[in-house]
């Protein structure tokens, strides 16, 4: 299916039967797009799978691993991700369009700015019209003070009847979008969602529940949380989190009150990779995933979000302590300025 060497000149592609020419070193994705196919696509960089669709037939060259992102089932059916195949060969591919169809676009104003840590901002956005999504996805966002540019955040709340949504925004180096949203006051200012998209939302089950989260990775943590308690859903929750020190810890209030009403076992244990010597912190140190041993649940389920590096390192250690692939869900907060330097 996958090949790694090279052919001059354009090749055909067939998606859902409609022809285009994809020029040399051109991924799926960027040529859909320039031929005004309306492609499902987030991050664009093999972060999200949002842009997931099948070879049926031909080659193509991966620019990168992706079978950390696809599962047994979606590699063993022939799935790809267009964003980061380039053809070698013509192909036929077959692309679910349902979930993009569903997608719409809508406005609002920003109506609180709140900082939760140095690098952290919470923007809460009351929309004009209602956008129905499930816990745990994510939208495009983008301000009318900054034109032309816009980055995926999740919802950090569940849905809410008043169609108010809330993103937890994280200061990346140089990003274009977080050093706006750091920088200026934005209440006031007209913004808009795109959505929802990806499939990190909590599935069926009585298994015990492992959470662990990095950064902004705790915001579809939360929202998850608060719409399964809305549920009424009964399972055990360990929830780990990885920061740097303990300014980094923030949603203190949010979590001690979703402990005090959930109707299980409930943990929150933060976890500091650069917490000072000689500070007061007594709780556990190092990487997130150091802290697996003493605290992952037997017959847990799994969901990760954060950073690619805590995400990886997470699965695998769970891989090896024998949880199933399939009861591993991530959420990698890929961004343009983890491949390419820009946000």
């Amino acid at each position: 299916m996958f090949s790694f060497f090279k052919k001059s000149g354009p090749n055909q592609a067939s998606i859902n039967g409609v022809p285009i020419m994809v020029n040399p070193k051109e991924t799926l994705l960027q040529a859909a797009l320039r031929e005004g196919i309306d492609f499902p696509n987030s991050c664009r960089v093999g972060g999200c799978a949002a842009c997931k669709c099948k070879l049926v037939d031909g080659k193509v060259k991966e620019l990168t691993q992706t079978a950390y992102i696809l599962s047994d089932e979606d590699l063993d059916a022939g799935m790809i991700l267009a964003c980061q195949s380039v053809p070698q060969t013509n192909v036929t591919i077959e692309v679910d369009m349902a979930a993009q169809q569903a997608r719409r676009t809508v406005s609002g104003r920003v109506v609180a700015c709140t900082a939760l840590t140095h690098d952290i901002v919470s923007l809460r956005i009351q929309l004009d019209d209602s956008l129905p999504y499930k816990a745990g996805q994510y939208a495009q966002l983008s301000v009318d003070s900054l034109p032309g540019v816009d980055r995926s955040y999740s919802f950090a709340t569940a849905s809410q009847p008043n169609s108010q949504v809330s993103f937890l925004v994280r200061k990346v180096p140089n990003g274009v979008f977080s050093s706006h949203v750091h920088k200026h006051d934005l209440v006031g200012q007209r913004a808009s969602v795109k959505g929802p998209m990806g499939d990190f939302w909590l599935r069926p089950s009585d298994a015990p529940l492992l959470m662990v989260a990095g950064g902004s990775g705790l915001a579809p943590v939360l929202a998850i949380l608060e719409d399964a308690l809305a549920q009424g859903v009964k399972r055990p929750v360990t929830i780990l989190f990885g920061a740097r020190q303990q300014a980094d810890l923030y949603a203190q209030d949010t979590l001690e009150a979703l402990r005090t009403q959930w109707p299980a076992a409930f943990r929150f244990v933060p976890v500091l990779s650069a917490e000072p010597d000689g500070s007061s912190w007594a709780g556990a140190l190092g990487n997130v995933d150091s802290a697996l041993a003493e605290h992952l649940p037997n017959g847990a389920h799994a969901y990760l979000c954060g950073p690619p590096v805590m995400v990886d390192a997470v699965s695998a250690v769970l891989r090896d302590r024998g949880i199933a692939k399939e009861q591993i869900r991530a959420d990698r907060f890929t961004t343009l300025h983890d491949s390419t330097g820009a946000q």
